[in-house]
């Protein structure tokens, strides 16, 4: 047998939430320091360059024209003492436009300035070493040209520690924000690891709300979830364990009965007496389905709390189709039975199709069992009606009948399955947000009414 592959253990609600905020919050701090870094250099490389620019000019003050062309008039050590910079290394030269060297270092070239641009600043290569230069163009009767330059270790050493300087403070302000992070998103979680062991150390059974921290919206809808739930949960098990004890404690009394009718049969020996009890035995046992059937319609009505679905339905049409299911069984008893508001414009509501079938085959039913010999199946409008001219029920008794179990106003039963379909009917109507109504009809009867509200 093949061992079960294990489970890949899911990361943590933190790292998760920490890889998506952490890597946005690096990059942007990249971002911001590059950004940072860059404009901190341009100004520093504008601060040396100017300071480069006042060595040129300092240089070219000291040049002075001569009939014939131009001389500096700066002996080495003051030119020295001029251009001194106690951490780059210095060079100068001094020209005339013609080529001709005039003072410093000969070998010293640069780029020109372009155009009408009295100077120009420029990187290049001498000796080995990066300089920076800057061209300065005098106009004099002589035309000549100043070239300066100096090493960059300063500029490259002053970035450097800027660097150091913005990297280093960001990096442990980084770390901290992680740190925080990590601990505020710990406790606000917390709530929800409560809520975990508090679901997995709870029994099977139990069904009560669970407490939840309202510590987060978040929390708060997923806690008022599982309680809603719980709720719906703990009632279809209360509506299964009371379908199962209705069904076990009605159908005990029938049951018996079949088994004592057919005990009686078997012990005789005449086929009439077998007849009889046959006869009996089918009846009870009708009685016992017709018991079944109001059982399921009752589980059907407190299932239907949580799952129903509402459509367009002809209530014309329905009527018609439910008193036809009854017709022959009316007529087997002699009772009459019609309909009445049919001939009008077709009636369409929103409502259940099962839930109304269940409502009318009710309602004739206990009319059939308990009524008189006239039952009329009303429409006028959105109202149903199912009118009889039977004994009626007193208004006393009226709420009550429709409770289960609901015996009548002389302390007896009103027949097997008694009160289970007026129960039925009243929560179909509920259900289906209707208004039901017992009325006394005229001049004796009862008429159960129920007002669907406006039609679809």
């Amino acid at each position: 047998m093949q061992a079960a592959t294990p489970r890949a253990v899911a990361p943590s609600l933190t790292r998760r939430v920490l890889r998506g905020v952490l890597p946005p919050l690096a990059l942007t701090w990249l971002i911001g320091t590059g950004i940072a870094l860059g404009v901190a250099n341009s100004f520093t490389e504008q601060a040396f360059d100017r300071t480069l620019l006042d060595d040129a000019y300092a240089v070219s003050s000291n040049v002075r024209a001569t009939p014939d062309s131009v001389e500096l008039t700066l002996s080495p050590r003051e030119v020295t003492a001029v251009l001194f910079d106690q951490t780059e290394a210095v060079h100068f030269a001094v020209r005339q436009l013609d080529g001709r060297h005039l003072a410093g270092d000969a070998a010293l070239q640069a780029p020109f300035p372009e155009g009408t641009a009295l100077h120009r600043f420029s990187d290049i290569s001498f000796r080995g070493e990066k300089l920076r230069v800057v061209v300065l163009d005098h106009g004099l009767p002589h035309p000549y040209r100043v070239v300066v330059a100096q090493t960059t270790r300063g500029r490259s050493a002053l970035l450097e520690r800027l660097l150091v300087y913005s990297l280093a403070p960001q990096l442990l302000l980084l770390a901290l924000v992680a740190a925080w992070l990590w601990r505020h998103i710990n406790r606000e979680l917390r709530p929800l690891g409560e809520l975990e062991q508090a679901l997995g150390q709870r029994d099977a059974s139990d069904l009560s709300p669970v407490p939840v921290a309202r510590s987060s919206r978040e929390l708060e809808r997923l806690g008022d979830a599982l309680n809603s739930l719980f709720n719906r949960v703990a009632f279809s098990v209360r509506a299964q364990r009371e379908f199962a004890g209705n069904v076990a404690h009605e159908l005990r009394t029938p049951l018996a009965g079949i088994r004592a009718l057919a005990d009686y049969g078997l012990a005789q020996t005449t086929p009439d007496i077998w007849r009889e009890q046959l006869g009996r035995i089918a009846a009870s046992q009708a009685r016992a389905s017709h018991l079944v059937d109001q059982l399921l319609g009752l589980a059907l009505a407190d299932e239907g709390r949580t799952a129903l679905q509402r459509e367009p339905v002809r209530l014309d049409d329905m009527v018609e189709q439910a008193v036809l299911r009854h017709l022959a069984r009316a007529d087997a008893q002699g009772v009459d039975l019609g309909a009445r508001g049919l001939e009008g414009a077709p009636v369409t509501v929103h409502a259940s199709v099962a839930l109304i079938e269940g409502i009318l085959d009710n309602l004739i039913d206990n009319a059939l069992r308990y009524g008189g010999r006239t039952i009329t199946v009303e429409l006028s409008g959105t109202v149903l009606s199912v009118v009889d001219d039977g004994p009626g029920i007193p208004p006393e008794a009226q709420r009550t009948l429709m409770e289960r179990w609901a015996q009548g106003p002389d302390g007896q039963k009103l027949g097997q399955g008694a009160g289970l379909g007026l129960s039925i009917v009243s929560r179909y109507a509920e259900l289906l947000r209707t208004e039901l109504r017992l009325e006394a009809a005229v001049p004796t009867g009862l008429r159960v009414s129920l007002a669907f509200g406006e039609a679809a």
